[in-house]
Order: C-alpha cells, then sequence, then structure tokens
C-alpha cells in the first residue's frame, strides 16, 4: 500500500512556536503540509511568528493562532479559525504540554488541574474538534500524540504530569478504536532529544553514552517519526518510542 502524500494538505501543531513542536511543524512544512503554529502564552509570539516566517520561506501557508488550550472556548475558537481559512484538517499533532515537578501527596487541586488540563484534556478536545473536521470535509487524517517516557513508567517527582501522559496513551488506543477506519490516531514517546537548562553539555553527553545506542537524539527524530505515522495507511493505535533505547534499560 502506497505511503499518504502530505503535499497541498494541512496540519496543525499544537505547542509549535518553539522546542520539539517547531521542528514537527518546520518538517510537516517541508514535505509540502500547510500549517498551523499554536501557541499560548504571550511571551511565545516572536517565536511563533518566526516559525511562521520559516515555515512559508519553504513555499506552503503558514498562520499563526494563539490560543489557551486550558479553556475549552479557545479550542474552539481556534478550530473555527482553522476551519474558516484553510477548509480542511489532515493531521493534528498535539505537542503542547507542561512539564512541572509536583509531589502526589502534596500538589494542590489547582495545579493538579492545571497539568491535567493542558496535558490530556486538551489534547481530548483538540482531537474531537479534528474529528469531526477530517469527517465533514471528508478527508480523513491522521492524529499524533506525544508523549514521553513517563507513559511506560511514571516519573515519582513529577506526579501530575505522569499520570497525564499515561492517560494520553490510553487516549491514543481508545481514540483509534472509535475514530477508525478513516482517522488513524497513534503516538511518539521521545526520550532524551533537547537538552535543557538543567543539563550542561557534558551531563548531556553522560546521558547519551548510557543509553543502548550510546547517544542522545535530536527534535528531527521526533519530527521524522510523526512524518512516518503521518504517511502510513495502515498503522493505527500505536505508540512509537524514539529514546535511544532508553525504555529498554526498565527491563535489563
Amino acid at each position: 500500500m502506497a505511503v499518504i502524500d502530505l503535499k497541498g494538505k494541512v496540519a496543525l501543531v499544537t505547542g509549535s512556536a518553539r522546542r520539539v513542536g517547531q521542528r514537527i511543524a518546520l518538517t510537516l512544512a517541508e514535505n509540502g503540509m500547510d500549517v498551523v503554529i499554536h501557541y499560548g502564552s504571550d511571551s511565545s509570539a516572536e517565536d511563533a511568528a518566526k516559525t511562521a516566517d520559516q515555515a512559508r520561506a519553504l513555499g506552503v501557508r503558514a498562520e499563526v493562532i494563539q490560543a489557551d488550550l486550558r479553556q475549552r472556548d479557545e479550542i474552539d475558537q481556534l478550530f473555527a479559525r482553522l476551519d474558516q481559512n484553510f477548509g480542511r484538517l489532515d493531521v493534528l499533532v498535539n505537542s503542547a504540554a507542561s512539564f512541572d515537578k509536583s509531589d502526589i501527596t502534596k500538589i494542590s487541586l489547582e495545579d493538579w488541574e492545571a497539568t491535567l488540563n493542558l496535558n490530556l484534556t486538551a489534547p481530548f478536545l483538540c482531537s474531537q474538534h479534528a474529528v469531526h473536521l477530517m469527517r465533514e470535509h471528508k478527508t480523513g487524517g491522521s492524529i499524533i500524540n506525544i508523549l514521553d517516557l513517563s507513559a511506560f513508567g511514571v516519573w515519582r517527582t513529577f506526579a501530575a504530569h505522569s499520570v497525564s501522559k499515561v492517560g494520553l496513551k490510553a487516549l491514543t488506543e481508545v481514540l483509534a478504536l472509535n475514530a477508525a477506519p478513516d482517522i488513524r490516531v497513534n503516538a511518539i514517546a521521545p526520550g532524551p532529544v533537547l537538552r535543557d537548562d538543567g543539563n550542561s553539555p557534558e551531563r548531556w553527553e553522560q546521558i547519551g553514552k548510557g543509553l543502548p545506542l550510546q547517544k542522545t537524539g535530536d527534535p528531527v527524530d521526533v519530527a521524522q517519526a510523526v512524518v512516518f505515522l503521518a504517511t502510513q495507511p495502515f498503522l493505527t493505535g500505536v505508540t512509537i518510542r524514539v529514546d535511544g533505547g532508553e525504555a529498554l534499560l526498565r527491563y535489563s
């Protein structure tokens, strides 16, 4: 079965102003997709505009839309604007997420809900909108959720975050069953693909040497996995770990 051609189709990548989400959006643009660059907070506005300019330089349409994904009405407005301006949606990548430490015995209800609303409820609501648009316009399509390795083994000091990612993996599988046969739903769980400020270059190199593949990854590795899932017509309900084999170390 031939792979799906992405040229001329439309993708929405949430949280795509910077970091991994940005790389996903630009890689989809490199594959000929028009892209919606989403960002949440005002501090990301400039980065989102620059990302859209980079996408347009590749010869595709790109639009920047701000929405607080913790607010249902803003999600509704995001998809209404997308439909009005593009008239279709072929690929949704749920990439936006928070990454906050929390102790399950001490976390406040407010902080718990903030994490779950962004990391789990927002992908649920965005996916509902995506399924509606894909079926309304009879395009079919692909939904791809970005997890991390806490979906396979929870992180004690990231309690709410871990619960949200375990839930998102389950949502991927439930939605894959319910959105079939015209819409495929899959997930990607990245490992160490982007160094943060908490890791020095030397420490980052050590982390890589501790993996089975003896190196860290790059956001482009995640983006290429997104393209793979978006173009494969016979894959649904799967989670691909892009982690250099890190998850295997739990069992060795």
